[in-house]
């Protein structure tokens, strides 16, 4: 195999994601939104700069870095937390997850699409972008007990959305024409499988993770603990998005010898996610999203449509005051890296339906995220500091 266009491959996504950061911080355009229109540009829909083969490499880096963002998304879901805001944590994470299903689903299906294909597409709405979330409340500067609600909804929401993403992918394929009760068993397999490697490599890792260094883990153990992870979920066939939230949420209550048990992986999240938006909007077909135009559409009215219904359900269920009812479905609008790997899976288990799935929910992507960051930081504004 010849190296030299490996390397300068890398090189080059390496230093345009850079200048996609910089730009971010500049402009204030979302850094994801940068990231896959610099892929566009350089992939088979643009330039056709990616060199052939290269895109190999894409399934690696998809499973690394959402499994890394699983990982911390586990961080959120403390008991302390749960404890201080748990019953409007689940009420408007159950909602939020049911509206939308229910919503975009009946919409798409509505204006024509396939029940299977639909439904599939609204289980992928129900995802939110937890990294995007973090950046946003750390702007804001407001330390507040909406914000803190926040997070964990969305470390929430994303655990309830895995699980019916997959029992919705049994449901679909059953629709389609499949063995109904043999894939049934299968989606049990997966979300069992997955909680078992989740406890399996949580539990261990709880218990060691911090202890050469005094309280703090290392890179080595931090990328130990998630390629572990992925190996394990790949060989087995389980999702590796659910076990990495099992495992993340186990270390971050178990771990009580040191307090960030997630600080490596934070720290190195990031260049594997840069990568991974590149290389989705390289394998994009923008012929394709162009296509899909009026149903894009459709899909994001019904997707905010679903927030603010599911979101104001909730809050009301829960007890919230008027002002965090109105504000908390319009705050959990931004959707990114856990969407699109959902999108990824489903088009390999549906081929008929990938270019659809893809271009539909990279394209959408793109969309919330330039639009989902400001709704956020107006939300957190208008609520204010509450306790």
């Amino acid at each position: 195999m010849d190296l030299a266009p490996l390397f300068l491959t890398l090189g080059g996504l390496f230093l345009a994601g850079l200048v996609a950061d910089v730009a971010a911080r500049r402009t204030r355009l979302p850094r994801v939104t940068l990231l896959l229109a610099i892929g566009v540009a350089a992939g088979r829909s643009g330039f056709d700069l990616i060199p052939a083969g290269f895109d190999e490499i894409f399934g690696f880096l998809s499973i690394a870095a959402l499994t890394l963002v699983a990982f911390l998304l586990g961080n959120a879901l403390t008991l302390d937390k749960l404890r201080a805001h748990g019953r409007m944590i689940l009420w408007v994470s159950w909602s939020v997850v049911a509206a939308t299903l229910i919503v975009v689903t009946a919409g798409l299906w509505a204006i024509g699409l396939a029940l299977p294909l639909a439904m599939i597409l609204a289980s992928i709405a129900c995802a939110t972008a937890p990294a995007a979330m973090q950046d946003i409340l750390r702007e804001t500067g407001i330390d507040s007990g909406f914000a803190e609600t926040l997070r964990g909804i969305v470390a929430i929401d994303d655990a309830w959305g895995l699980i019916v993403f997959s029992l919705v992918l049994v449901a679909a394929a059953a629709l389609s024409g499949a063995n109904g009760h043999g894939l049934i068993a299968l989606a049990v397999e997966d979300i069992a499988g997955a909680f078992a490697i989740g406890l399996a490599v949580g539990l261990p890792g709880a218990a060691l993770t911090g202890r050469i260094s005094r309280g703090e883990p290392l890179q080595a153990e931090a990328l130990g603990l998630v390629f572990l992870t992925a190996g394990l979920c790949s060989w087995l066939g389980v999702s590796y998005l659910l076990a990495g939230l099992v495992a993340g949420a186990i270390i971050a209550n178990f771990a009580t010898h040191h307090e960030r048990a997630f600080h490596e992986i934070e720290h190195v999240q990031w260049p594997f996610m840069l990568l991974f938006f590149l290389m989705a909007g390289a394998v994009l077909e923008v012929a394709q999203l162009w296509a899909l135009g009026g149903v894009g559409v459709a899909y994001v009215v019904l997707r905010i449509l679903a927030r603010v219904i599911g979101g104001w359900t909730g809050g009301w269920l829960a007890g919230a005051d008027p002002v965090e009812r109105r504000w908390i479905g319009p705050a959990l609008l931004p959707q990114a890296g856990v969407a699109v790997g959902m999108a990824l899976v489903a088009a390999e288990q549906f081929p008929d339906w990938g270019p659809q799935i893809m271009s539909l929910t990279v394209g959408t992507t793109v969309a919330f995220e330039v639009i989902g960051p400001p709704i956020t930081r107006l939300a957190v504004a208008r609520v204010g500091v509450k306790p």
